[in-house]
Order: structure tokens, then sequence, then C-alpha cells
């Protein structure tokens, strides 16, 4: 397999593939990954989603969001408004949104419900038209990135190339005859792992409170009705057949029960605890070390 690395909206990525990309595939990448921050990034006060916390009340996003925004919506219903994209203004609330400043400005505070404030609809022209009732923040980081990993896997092996590998931080999408051994790496230490999956024909994504984090208690990883970082649960690694969805399991998995997911979704878990126990679904026993 070869490899092609870069960093890109925040994270290291790499791509591997039977043979090399050429430069068109390569170009074609990067174009894709800058459109897609410069439309949904809310940490770029020039992204189109962020008209929406000025108050601009409607935007016009590309037709992909359709199949993203839908995913919240059901995760939005599952979790009891627990996960919720207009948690982005808690976020920031909390010091992490646009510049880093990872101060705190204030109490954690709740996020706007998301089924009330908001609306999307696709538009004639095959895009998604976002509206708020309010101004307020969007956030789409909890499946965004798996979402854009599908889409530049959806792209490469749309262009020939059959073993793909597209590995974008803690998300993975996989294709090909060969197999793939991802460690499973501890929240708590970053030398160890508390087990190995094997991936082939799936997504992997994980998410850890330790991943973003810059104070005591403070993490990415909020409850959106209440603005305050979860506490309970401190990893979770989610295989599922597409890197959107497996992204968003990951994070509803610190919110809500395995089994309220299930009932809707197809897919394999593991989520560690802030205790150090560990919950997982039958096809992942055998992946942890005892």
């Amino acid at each position: 397999m070869e490899s092609w690395a870069f960093e890109a909206i925040g994270t290291q990525w790499e791509i591997s593939a039977e043979a090399p990309l050429d430069a068109d595939t390569r170009a074609a990448v990067s174009v894709l990954v800058s459109d897609y921050d410069q439309a949904l990034s809310r940490f770029r006060t020039d992204s189109v989603l962020s008209g929406l916390s000025r108050g601009e009340g409607t935007v016009t996003l590309p037709g992909y969001t359709a199949e993203l925004f839908s995913l919240f919506d059901s995760l939005d219903r599952l979790t009891g408004g627990r996960m919720n994209p207009l948690v982005g203004g808690s976020l920031e609330l909390l010091g992490y949104g646009p510049g880093y400043r990872l101060t705190p400005q204030g109490q954690p505070s709740g996020a706007p419900a998301w089924r009330e404030a908001a609306r999307w609809a696709a538009a004639g022209s095959g895009d998604v038209r976002l509206t708020l009732d309010r101004a307020a923040t969007v956030d789409v980081g909890a499946a965004g990135k798996g979402q854009l990993v599908d889409l530049v896997w959806e792209l490469i092996t749309g262009r020939g190339y059959a073993s793909v590998v597209v590995d974008a931080g803690s998300d993975m999408r996989h294709s090909g005859p060969a197999g793939l051994r991802v460690a499973l790496g501890h929240p708590y230490d970053s030398t160890r792992a508390i087990g190995v999956v094997s991936l082939q024909g799936r997504a992997l994504c994980a998410s850890a409170t330790n991943r973003r984090a810059w104070g005591e208690g403070l993490h990415h990883v909020l409850d959106a009705s209440t603005g305050t970082p979860v506490r309970a649960v401190a990893a979770t690694w989610v295989l599922a057949q597409d890197a959107m969805t497996a992204d968003g399991l990951a994070t509803a998995l610190f919110l809500t029960d395995p089994s309220s997911l299930a009932a809707e979704f197809d897919f394999d878990y593991v989520r560690m605890f802030s205790d150090g126990r560990a919950e997982f679904s039958s096809a992942m026993a055998g992946v942890l070390f005892s």
C-alpha cells in the first residue's frame, strides 16, 4: 500500500491505496476537503455555516449535508436532546471556539433545542437550506469529520482505486481484500491499547474525552441539554458501514445507552467508562485485552 499524509481541518490525515494516488486525484481530494471546511467549519468566521451565529437566519449548504442533518435529527431524538448540533455555543462558552482561547467565558449553558430552533430542507438546486429561528452556533463535528472521510473515500474509490484506507485522526474507512488491525488506544495512557480490532470493508471511529481537553474537567464532549462536559464515559469506538454513522454513534454513546441506538442503527461498539470498566457489543467480544 502507498500512503499520502497531510494535515487538514485540524487533524492529521493518511490515505493509503494499492498504488500511489495520481496528481489529479490528490488535487481533487484537496479541493473537497477545503470546500467542506469552507462550508461547515465553526472555527472559521468566513465559513457558510458561521453566518447563522451572526443571525443570518438561512444559509445554503452543499447537498451532502442532507444526510448529515438527517443523522443529527435521529441522534438528537434518540438521546433526548443531549446530542444536538446547536451545542457550538455551549462549547464556545467553555473556551473551545475560534481562536482557541481555551478559557471559560461563563458558566455552562444548554443549547437551544435542535428540532425546535432549526429547519432544513433540500432546495431545487440540489443544495440544502438550513434555517434557525435565532442566532446560534452550529457544530457538526460530532459526525462531520466522519462524513468527510466518507466523501474522500468515495472520491478515491470512484476513480478506480480498490484497496483504500482513509484515516483522519480517529476516523477511518477501509475497502479491499486485506483487513487492517487497529489498536484501541487507552484514553488515559497514550503508550497503551485496551485491545485490537480488525477493520475490513467498514468504518471505525473513536472519541475520547482526553483528545480535546483544555482544563480541569473541560473537554469537547458535552451534554447539549446542560452544556456540561460528560463524566461517566471516557472513550468510545464504533464500527459501522460508513464513517459518518460511526462518528455520530461514537459521540452518542457518551450520552445514551447502546440499546436505544441499536433500535435504529446497525453497529458494533466498545465504550470505556471513567472508572475503567468496558462495555462492548457481542461482535467485539475478544478484541479487548484482559
